[in-house]
């Protein structure tokens, strides 16, 4: 076999995936590697690296050859061969299947050990396994897989999830991924992996994320309203309090009346003295005296836990000596 057969030959391997096993005189001076990288949603992306090395002129020119032709001529095929084989597997498990996003490049690497030439297709593969409490890989392989003596199957799936069972067992498992080493002859739907989902053991994570959140933005809400000037609040109500509808005429005399009030006792007088000298509701009271701040005629400033009523500025001068008797 020359060289350029040599990498038509993957596209043979990844027909043998899928479809019925057959048997493949292989040579010994090439490796394939299958990653298979399961997602929640079922689906799984597809990495194929076929490696060689170059040792002679004629192998870098074939390789070159190879590389010129692989978007027009070989990735082409090896998209009809993975359709055909996704139809027969969602023919197989009763499960619609999709195949897309293909890609292919060939490079070459030079390493302490020679030249090599390194080709990759990668496509997606949807409803590959199964989403069921975990994930299922395994029954997409409808005809079984073959492996030869210098190819090797990965499969990796999604961080949080656990191997709960995996047949054949695999020759390597390390991190979030299972491997199998050829030559190796797999049955059908096999090798079948089952995938338990991240546990509870996560949740407490996510509560404490949530947690910090809240924690930031009622600091954030806390600092907001300290920076924002606050007008001072009117003094609550007693149960029962209702406030009387008044008419212009009465309004404009509460209000004459509780200018003169505080013109009687030095320009300023406590909201609650002004209720209790005015005999009226608090609510009443408080009404009018934000309609007199609105107008600019008096100040509200808070003192502990009452707001002091103060003369505006140019209402001072008009007002009387206080009460000997005040404060």
């Amino acid at each position: 076999m020359d060289m350029l057969k040599r990498y038509v030959a993957i596209t043979i391997l990844l027909l043998f995936c899928i479809l019925p096993i057959a048997a493949a005189a292989t040579p010994s001076d090439y490796a394939t590697t299958y990653t298979i990288t399961l997602q929640p949603d079922g689906s799984a992306l597809w990495t194929v690296e076929y490696r060689t090395p170059l040792s002679t002129e004629s192998d870098i020119a074939d390789f070159q050859e190879y590389s010129a032709n692989i978007t027009s001529v070989y990735l082409p095929q090896l998209e009809d061969l993975i359709q055909h084989s996704s139809s027969e597997a969602a023919t197989a498990t009763s499960r619609p299947m999709s195949i897309g996003n293909f890609s292919g490049n060939a490079v070459v690497q030079t390493s302490p050990t020679g030249q090599f030439g390194v080709v990759t297709y990668t496509f997606a593969w949807t409803n590959f396994s199964v989403p069921e409490g975990g994930l299922v890989a395994g029954d997409s392989f409808a005809g079984g897989l073959y492996l030869d003596k210098d190819s090797a199957l990965i499969l990796r799936y999604p961080p949080g999830y656990s191997v709960t069972s995996a047949d054949p067992a695999p020759d390597q498992q390390s991190g979030n991924s299972l491997t199998w080493y050829g030559e190796r002859e797999f049955g059908a739907g096999e090798p079948q992996v089952v995938l338990a989902a991240p546990s509870l053991p996560f949740l407490p994570l996510i509560a404490l994320i949530v947690a910090v959140i809240l924690v930031a933005v009622a600091g954030f809400a806390v600092y907001r309203r300290k920076r924002s000037p606050r007008e001072p609040e009117a003094e609550p109500d007693e149960p029962g309090d209702l406030s009387p509808v008044l008419s212009s005429a009465d309004l404009a005399s509460l209000e004459d009346r509780i200018i003169g009030l505080l013109k009687a006792h030095g320009g300023e007088r406590f909201q609650s003295e002004i209720v209790r000298e005015l005999g009226l509701p608090k609510s009443t009271v408080s009404s009018t005296l934000n309609d007199l701040h609105h107008q600019g005629k008096i100040q509200k400033i808070k003192k502990g836990r009452e707001n002091l009523i103060r003369l505006a500025e140019e209402d001072k001068d008009s007002r009387p000596e206080p009460d000997a008797g005040f404060r």
